[in-house]
Parts: structure tokens; sequence; C-alpha cells
């Protein structure tokens, strides 16, 4: 019997050791495949970013190519030369306070109803719940042409309200993300803060504001993302250049000379990119807690 235990001490060694050098390649495995699925997404901001540094006839001719023959700064000094007469400051100037303004007014208005839907008893309140919610479902392509007639008759075109005002009238994802924030809150604390006299902005602002400041923050961030990227209202109803933000100021940017500034245009998108990417270095936290808390219900 002691020899047969012998025997079998070694076996079992071996298949621990196999199991234990099998363990240790997982988290090998894992980071090799995420980080070669990391390069494949990020493969176009890099090409972007060389395109950028290369001269203008070299940037077609050697496109798999991320290292450029020579470094053409020279690319962001054309290309923030802009066109008809604006530079590309413009542009982000527009960019900015179209996004900045519209954000502000979305966020604050969605967090206004999103309270009353998850707080305040009002008749039909399951009613216009179901309305806010099928509009999410609703196409923008839908709501197309009655919002440019309508904005065509208040004299608007051609300037920032069309892009700027109608997000001061909520956003129902927004009310959606905030409205589930808010139902984690327990009621107690609205109760008390009313025995202390606060009106329902009062315990709105004082109360409830300071614990949704993830979900604020997160509506904020997506707010400020989409209003960026936006292109298509700034097509329909910005039809001067220097009202342009970058979006469109980037695609008719190649309008505007005889011979195709390719070099410059990836110059001015890579800029593009740089409100973007500090919003998300700086916010990116609140974004996993924002949307993660907002399923929960207290």
């Amino acid at each position: 019997m002691a020899a047969g235990k012998t025997m079998h001490a070694p076996a079992s060694g071996v298949r621990a050791e196999r199991r234990a050098r099998a363990f240790s390649a997982k988290p090998i495995v894992y980071h090799v495949l995420v980080g070669g699925l990391a390069l494949v997404m990020i493969y176009p901001i890099l090409w972007l970013i060389a395109s950028s540094l290369k001269p203008n006839d070299e940037i077609f001719a050697n496109a798999y190519s991320l290292i450029p023959s020579r470094f053409a700064w020279e690319n962001y000094v054309t290309g923030w030369r802009g066109f008809a007469g604006n530079t590309f400051a413009t542009f982000f100037q527009n960019s900015l306070l179209i996004s900045v303004v519209s954000t502000i007014g979305a966020v604050a208005s969605s967090a206004l109803v999103a309270y009353a839907f998850a707080r305040i008893p009002f008749a039909g309140k399951g009613f216009w719940f179901s309305c806010m919610m099928m509009t999410m479902m609703l196409p923008h392509d839908v709501t197309i042409i009655p919002q440019y007639v309508l904005f065509a008759k208040l004299n608007w075109l051609s300037t920032f309200k069309p892009v700027i005002v109608p997000q001061f009238f909520a956003v129902p994802f927004f009310i959606f993300l905030i409205m589930q924030f808010i139902r984690t809150i327990p009621v107690e604390l609205d109760e008390a803060a009313k025995i202390d006299g606060c009106s329902k902005y009062g315990i709105f602002f004082r109360v409830v504001m300071p614990l949704i400041v993830p979900a604020l923050i997160t509506a904020t961030i997506f707010s400020f993302y989409w209003r960026w990227d936006d292109f298509i209202n700034p097509l329909l109803y910005l039809n001067k250049p220097e009202l342009y933000p970058v979006s469109l100021a980037l695609k008719l940017f190649l309008d505007g000379e005889s011979l195709n500034n390719w070099g410059g245009m990836f110059a001015m998108a890579t800029l593009s990119l740089v409100p973007i990417l500090i919003v998300f270095l700086f916010f990116q936290r609140y974004i996993v807690e924002g949307i993660s808390t907002s399923g929960l219900k207290g």
C-alpha cells in the first residue's frame, strides 16, 4: 500500500503543476487578446493622427504606414486658416457655444422633468411618461421636416436657436436616466425636508440634486458628445460659414479650395478630438457610476 501511495504522489504533483501553469497562462492570453482588440479599435485614431503629420501627396500613396517620411507640421498651420475668410478658431468657438449652452439646457430641464416623474404625483402621470418613452423610439428623420418648417416660420434659420433652444425642453434619455437615479434615494429624505418647511423646489435643489450628481455628470458628458459631433442639424439650419461648428466645417473644408488639402483637414479633425478626450479623461468614472447606479432601486 505504501508503494502504491508513492507511485500516485508524483502523478498528482504533475497534474497540480500543469494546472498551475494553465492558471498562470490565462492572464497572459487575456491581456494579449484584449490588447490586440484595443489596437484594432484605436487604429483609425492612430491613422488619423499619422495622416495629419504626412505630406499631402503621401497620405493615400502610403496609406497603411503610420510613420510619415517627414513630419509635416505645416498641415496644422494651413488647416487652421480655414476657408471663406474664417479660421478654425471661429468654428471651435461655435462648437463650444453650441455644446456648452445646449448641454446646460438639456441637463437642467431633464433633471426637473425627471424629478417630477419620480416624486410628484399628478394627473395622467403614467400616460405622459409613456408618451415620453415612446419619443425615444421615434427616429430623428421623422421630425426633421416638421422642425424645419416650424423654425422657418419662426425666422430662426441661419441662427444658433434651432440647434440650442430645443435642448431646453428636456431629453427623454436623460429624463429616464436621472429618474431611475432619483428612485434610489429614500423617500424619507423628502418627507423630512418637507417637515422642515422645504417646498418641492427646495427638496429638489437641497436634497435630491446633491445626491444625483453622478447622473447629472453622466448626462452632461453624453450631451456634450452628441452636440459636439452633431452634423445634420447644423447642416440644415446654419447656412453661413461664420456660424459653422467644427463638425460641419470639416466636411466643407475640402470644398473651399481647388486642390484638396487632406493634410490640413486631418490635422483639424485631430484637434477636434481634443475636447472630447479631455472631457472623457476627467469624468470617465462618473459615466460608469451614473449608468450602473441608475438601474437600481432603493
